[in-house]
């Protein structure tokens, strides 16, 4: 079958097996404890002349993507016994199990007459001898072959996991250039993965704090083009940018709503600073916080009932939680240490934080109650967490000491395993995870 781009995700649910189905002893059990990879089998795909250059890129993209989450270990093809055969055929599994290859997947590349890149996939379970689920089709340009692996290698974690996958999403970042008293800083956005860049801006203007829209069309960032703070929307779909709102004291922060309808942010007025709301439809602004206590970095619950939130009211930054449409606080961090920078995991199970501590920062998870802190690094200077879609790895940004010190993005997993750098062309800080792409 052949299905569009906006399909795909939920045809990618083909895949997953049915609870209490045979294949389910396949299942990875993701949870704070070591996990082993699954050793999975990628064979080359099988292709015609004119696809075979796309076919090799879609695979590396998928094994890159596979082997970068942490979850599988994708056997080298010096050790394969036997090609894949065809998508429609019956593999012959002793094949794969001498190799002991837990999964097997499948796949074949032809361009169509009208020019287009047409995939298939299968995803077999080699020691069930079951395939799983019916497969998946794609068609797309050619220029978009590497969204292809990424999608690819989404519906293979959410049939092997129970979970979706997280590769074909963006990342928005501030591009830093130059020496560290002067640097130049630049809205960029990329694949997850490093590839694609463009840039937004064209560093004219100091520039921070990007955030995705919840359908990952659009941004909000602070921009100091003209000396005062501006809240500008950017369309990530050539639509131009626009000002929300320019303050003449300070703006911090701007977050969206789950729905996309309002954006938080953080304004100082004399020497207060409060939480408020800006209708993108009015650019009506309510006011959520008030009192003399420096409350910044909002960010709503998944649901948008609830507002998660920094402030020094208890005499050093802790992290609140209040009603979407303001009222009392409570405070849910209690550890020593100042606290900030918290935003909801998209599951809606954890709040992720910076903290510093003893001359240290870490980035840490806790529950939405605050309890089962967990600090899973640090360093001199770990800053800004943004979750994956999937709600399973954080990327931040990491500052190194010293007159050449410079920021760089690093992810890691929610339970604190497979610490790595993400690839950005130089300098980067002030991460934002997109959703997945429809």
């Amino acid at each position: 079958m052949a299905v569009s781009f906006a399909a795909l995700v939920a045809a990618g649910a083909a895949l997953a097996p049915a609870p209490g189905a045979a294949q389910e002893p396949l299942r990875i059990e993701i949870t704070e404890g070591v996990i082993e990879p699954m050793p999975i089998a990628i064979p080359a795909f099988a292709a015609d002349g004119g696809s075979s250059t796309y076919a090799q890129e879609i695979r590396q993209v998928v094994v890159d993507d596979l082997a970068g989450s942490g979850l599988f270990r994708v056997i080298d093809q010096s050790a394969y016994l036997a090609g894949a055969g065809s998508v429609d055929a019956r593999p012959d599994f002793e094949n794969w199990r001498v190799i002991n290859a837990e999964a097997l997947g499948v796949s074949e590349a032809a361009l169509t007459e009208d020019g287009r890149l047409q995939v298939r996939f299968q995803l077999w379970d080699v020691f069930g001898a079951k395939p799983l689920g019916d497969g998946l089709g794609l068609r797309a340009a050619p220029g978009d072959a590497r969204r292809i692996g990424h999608k690819i290698a989404d519906a293979i974690h959410l049939a092997l996991t129970g979970e979706p996958g997280y590769f074909d999403s963006r990342v928005a970042f501030v591009a830093e250039s130059g020496p560290k008293n002067a640097r130049q800083k630049r809205i960029a956005v990329m694949d997850q993965d490093g590839a694609n860049l463009r840039y937004i801006t064209d560093g004219g203007a100091l520039v921070l704090s990007p955030q995705f829209s919840p359908a990952g069309d659009s941004l909000v960032y602070i921009s100091w083009g003209t000396g005062a703070p501006k809240v500008v929307y950017q369309d990530l779909r050539g639509g131009g940018s626009e000002v929300l709102g320019s303050f003449p004291s300070m703006s911090f922060s701007p977050k969206f709503s789950p729905d996309g309808g309002s954006v938080l942010m953080s304004l100082t007025d004399g020497a207060n600073t409060d939480i408020y709301s800006m209708s993108l439809s009015s650019r009506q602004i309510s006011r959520l916080t008030s009192g003399p206590a420096i409350e910044t970095s909002p960010d709503y619950s998944p649901d948008g009932s609830q507002i998660v939130f920094e402030s020094d009211a208890g005499g050093n930054p802790q992290l609140y939680v209040m009603s979407a449409s303001g009222g009392a606080p409570r405070r849910i961090s209690f550890g020593e240490g100042a606290y900030g920078t918290p935003v909801w995991s998209p599951r809606g199970d954890l709040i992720a934080f910076t903290k510093q501590l003893g001359g240290r920062f870490h980035v840490g998870v806790m529950r939405t109650d605050g309890s089962n802190e967990r600090l899973l690094t640090a360093s001199f200077l770990d800053e800004g967490p943004t979750w994956s879609p999937n709600g399973r790895v954080l990327m931040f940004f990491r500052e190194s000491p010293g007159a050449n010190g410079a920021p760089q993005i690093w992810r890691v997993d929610a339970n604190g395993r497979n610490l790595r750098r993400a690839p950005t062309p130089g300098a980067a800080s002030d991460p934002s995870w997109s959703p997945l792409l429809p």
